[in-house]
């Protein structure tokens, strides 16, 4: 299966990538313990449709100590009893 935009390869790929990376940023810098900016990038690259992003956070949470559980659950966090408020 062929990607549907190659974000290096043009410049509205480009653009997106800056978005991306300034939201990964804003994470990054706000105030949630580390464990729940983890799963914020995680659900954020769902939103988005970056598999290589979901692919990334989702390693990168698991080797944080996340739980298997609470990643996949992530994408139905409302319905979900594993997640309660802003502690990890």
């Amino acid at each position: 299966m062929e990607p549907r935009m190659n974000l290096m390869g043009n410049e509205l790929g480009a653009k997106i990538s800056k978005r991306i990376y300034n939201v990964a940023l804003a994470i990054e810098q706000s105030s949630p313990p580390k464990a729940v900016q983890d799963l914020v990038m995680l659900r954020a690259s769902q939103i988005n449709g970056c598999g290589f992003c979901v692919d990334y956070d989702a390693k990168d949470a698991a080797a944080a100590g996340e739980t298997a559980v609470r990643l996949h659950l992530v994408a139905a966090w409302r319905e979900s009893t594993v997640f309660t408020g802003l502690s990890s």
